[in-house]
């Protein structure tokens, strides 16, 4: 399942994603550091995999003494060290989440006398993975192999995601426009490989330790944890409920269907032939319709938001 779309950006690509990406609500942070303490994780060391522009490692090393962040994009790396990499605390280094850092060492050089530099991630160093709308790219037998290496006992492993864009009931015209947007979805659909299925289920069928073949020892199934969260739960960030339009459509242009779509149709992108920009002026004409003056066009939209929570023994 090797993702290459995200894997090629450039760090252009990546600082567009970094802007145009909603962050997550800190509640999510919040229950995710919560449980990880209260089932004896400590605090120590923190590993984001699949971090991309940073924001998740970012957020989350204030509790931390060090944060890794690991990408297998040399571009999205580059971007999360211009925007969070001056801050001591944290280190962004490319590496996959099927090696977890074992096959590499350091951008920082040599180790002393210029010998081989340790790998990044040493075993039973990391208190606390993440991976934020990531682990439907990922190998997951590799992955959880590689996992339980780098945990310490009693370490946690937290994977979440959301699922299909759903507009809030309140917005005018909201039926004729989850029509539009259920008709973009399938107008991308062509264009999704398996992991865009999976965060669509809701990871439902995402490979676990205990049911990836072979399966993995070291993971208590008993203590797994999973939290579906409401359209009307905190999950995304917090701030203005509504998008304007143009913002929008710089979101969709992050998804990685799309980015396909649109090498398959070049000099589409910014063009009205480009399949964002007929899905934003439909969803312009239909808040027109209702009423909403030309300019002022904006959505309130929700997420079907999952956390699944696996710990090491």
């Amino acid at each position: 399942m090797a993702e290459k779309t995200f894997r090629e950006y450039t760090p252009d690509q990546g600082k567009e994603y970094a802007l145009s990406r909603l962050d997550y609500h800190p509640k999510l942070y919040d229950t995710i550091i919560n449980h990880h303490k209260s089932t004896g994780g400590q605090l120590n060391a923190l590993l984001d995999v699949g971090c991309g522009p940073g924001n998740v490692a970012a957020a989350l090393s204030k509790h931390f003494t060090q944060t890794t962040g690991l990408d297998p994009s040399e571009g999205m790396i580059k971007t999360a060290r211009a925007i969070s990499g001056k801050n001591g605390a944290i280190r962004f280094e490319v590496s996959t989440a099927e090696d977890l850092g074992s096959n590499s060492s350091s951008s920082g050089g040599g180790g002393a006398g210029g010998g081989v530099s340790p790998p990044i991630i040493a075993d039973a160093s990391i208190d606390l993975i993440t991976a934020a709308t990531a682990a439907h790219w990922f190998d997951m037998p590799s992955f959880w192999r590689a996992a339980a290496r780098v945990l310490k006992p009693g370490g946690t492993v937290a994977i979440w995601g959301s699922g299909n864009m759903r507009v809030d009931p309140g917005t005018p015209n909201a039926g004729a426009i989850q029509a539009r947007i259920d008709q973009f979805e399938e107008e991308i659909r062509p264009y999704f490989l398996l992991g865009n299925f999976l965060t669509r289920d809701l990871y439902r069928d995402l490979g676990l330790p205990w049911s990836v073949e072979p399966a993995v020892e070291g993971f208590e199934e008993g203590d797994f944890w999973r939290k579906d969260y409401e359209t009307t739960e905190e999950f995304l960030a917090v701030g203005a409920p509504m998008v304007d339009l143009k913002a929008f459509e710089r979101m969709l242009g992050t998804m990685s269907p799309v980015t396909r779509w649109r090498e398959d149709h070049p000099g589409a992108e910014g063009t009205e032939g480009d399949v964002v920009r007929k899905f934003r002026r439909d969803l312009e004409r239909l808040l027109r319709e209702s009423g909403v003056e030309g300019g002022q066009e904006r959505l309130k939209g929700s997420a079907q938001g999952f956390l699944l929570v696996v710990k090491r023994k």
